[in-house]
């Protein structure tokens, strides 16, 4: 009823960009925008105030306060722009940041350095960064100005976010209806990726860093998108695929020298090896938690993965400790080695791929190699996933995630679904964890602490429980960018972080969250619900 009444109640002539529902509290704006500065002033102090330079005359602390002002400007700025449109203001957001943008666009492209140096931040990066987030503040006032004015009424404050949620929702609707071409699309990029025109070999380490987290976050997302289950450890099956497959695959591991072996094995007979090891780790982790619940079982699950390092760490007999474990032997391709033959004592044995076939050796080659076996890694990931969501045990991790209780009344084991659950995505953690070693041509205990399940966890959380294509999305946006800005290394975790920050406040279910049952007991109406619900029963 309200929303019919609305409209009528509005006064003729009224601008379109002011609030109609109730006044703005100003007070409360300065304590938001206060609460920002503070924030900000603390999170950039320690991270850009200050920089150590080594000199000949010693070493000396550089103040950069300029900058710490600088950021909390921005944000400040940033800030305003949300409150703004939060209170219906959209012509002065869209006039404002249009401005911004195209001030930052001109001084970039035609300022030189004779215009740029009054900027607070000097890399380029950082600035095209700024006018793109500029660009979109002006782009989506002018979307609800033009909206608004269709409708004739302004927005408020608590319908701007219910309609941006509403949006967002139908977005990852119409996402998971599509998935199948959607991941057409993002499989023919990714394909065609190493043979892009200005594609270098750093752009293919990077590619390849974010294709193994998104197999790692398709793997998590068995756990905790499917099942339900927060898993704060899932960096211990990485290190187990990891420690698995270099114990043999390695000439320098204690256990091959135990055993008198002075070639271990190859990359593809140990990868279902570390696969197994991984799930058997996964099931002795889930038969103590058969009877915890979220935060409860998060924190056990956190103790797991701790323990795992330290077993790691300590172990020196069999995993060398702090020292890891090196000489990691890259996949062989068609029974011939992918490495150049530096070390003859090494591939005496050996024939190399490349003067097999009559090439010189190129680093590159290797590196598209790996990028082809985690893609297609990944792939298999993907399509055991969606393949298993439709079977009975899929079923059962859905009815785990919703109700434990009513799972249980319907016959269904939880002790089963849990450990199987468990166990799949353990599973893929080792295969992940595996491919690592081979990469990395080196593993040791730091580079699996507690970070990188956060990190892996902050995935699936940014791109969606249960959502596919909200890992990918959410991997680039987490991985991919921060290792191309990795040249603005002073400013690089702090956009991370900013960036977390801004996207739990704007989407906390995810940028794709859409929890679509994967049967339904009537069907879906409208075409093709007859046969859905015909299906069901």
């Amino acid at each position: 009823m309200a929303a019919n009444i609305a409209p009528a109640s509005r006064p003729a002539g009224r601008p379109v960009d002011r609030p109609v529902d109730r006044p703005v509290d100003r007070r409360g704006i300065l304590i938001e925008l206060g609460g920002t500065a503070l924030v900000v002033f603390a999170l950039t102090v320690s991270l850009v105030g200050f920089h150590i330079k080594d000199i000949s005359g010693g070493i000396t602390l550089d103040l950069r306060f300029v900058d710490v002002a600088s950021a909390v400007a921005i944000a400040l700025v940033v800030r305003g722009w949300t409150i703004l449109m939060r209170h219906g203001y959209h012509r002065v957001v869209a006039i404002s940041a249009a401005a911004v943008a195209a001030l930052l666009v001109v001084s970039l492209l035609f300022g030189g350095a004779g215009v740029q140096p009054w900027l607070p931040f000097k890399a380029e990066l950082l600035q095209w960064l700024l006018a793109v987030l500029s660009a979109g503040f002006a782009i989506g006032a002018g979307l609800r100005i033009s909206r608004d004015g269709r409708s004739g009424v302004a927005g408020h404050d608590g319908a701007a976010l219910d309609e941006q949620d509403a949006l967002m929702d139908r977005v990852g609707a119409h996402v998971q209806r599509n998935s199948l071409w959607i991941g057409g699309v993002l499989f023919a990029a990714a394909a065609c990726f190493p043979f892009m025109p200005g594609v270098n070999l750093q752009y293919l380490d990077i590619g390849v860093l974010v294709l193994t987290y998104i197999m790692l976050g398709w793997g998590l997302n068995i756990v905790v998108g499917l099942a339900g289950l927060l898993d704060l450890g899932y960096v211990a099956f990485y290190a187990v695929g990891a420690y698995s497959f270099a114990l043999f695959a390695s000439p320098d591991s204690p256990l091959l020298q135990d055993l008198g072996l002075t070639e271990g094995i190859s990359f593809w007979l140990c990868l279902p090896f570390a696969g197994l090891m991984a799930a058997l780790a996964g099931v002795a982790l889930g038969f103590p938690v058969l009877r915890l619940r979220g935060d409860y079982l998060a924190i056990v699950t956190l103790g797991f993965g701790e323990m795992i390092r330290v077993t790691l760490l300590n172990f020196y007999s069999l995993t060398k400790g702090p020292d890891g474990i090196s000489n990691i032997p890259p996949p062989s391709l068609l029974g011939y080695s992918t490495q150049s033959k530096m070390d003859e004592e090494t591939l005496q044995n050996t024939t190399e791929f490349h003067t097999a076939m009559g090439w010189d050796f190129n680093q590159a080659d290797t590196t598209i190699l790996l990028y082809f076996v985690i893609l297609a890694m990944a792939l298999t990931t993907n399509f055991f996933t969606v393949r298993v969501r439709k079977l009975p045990v899929g079923r059962a991790w859905e009815a785990l995630r919703e109700d434990e209780v009513a799972c249980r009344s319907l016959g269904i084991n939880p002790t089963n679904t849990k450990l199987t659950a468990f166990g799949f995505g353990a599973m893929f953690g080792g295969f992940a964890g595996s491919f690592f070693a081979t990469r990395q041509t080196f593993v040791s205990p730091e580079s699996f602490t507690f970070i990188e399940s956060a990190v892996i966890l902050a995935i699936v959380v940014l791109g969606g429980f249960g959502s596919q294509i909200g890992v990918v999305v959410a991997a680039f946006l987490l991985i991919g960018l921060p290792e191309i800005f990795r040249e603005v290394q002073e400013y690089r975790m702090l956009f991370f972080g900013g960036s977390m920050v801004l996207i739990m406040l704007w989407r906390p279910a995810g940028l794709l969250a859409h929890r679509e049952p994967t049967i339904r007991m009537h069907g879906r109406k409208g075409r093709g619900g007859r046969a859905e619900a015909d299906r069901a029963t």
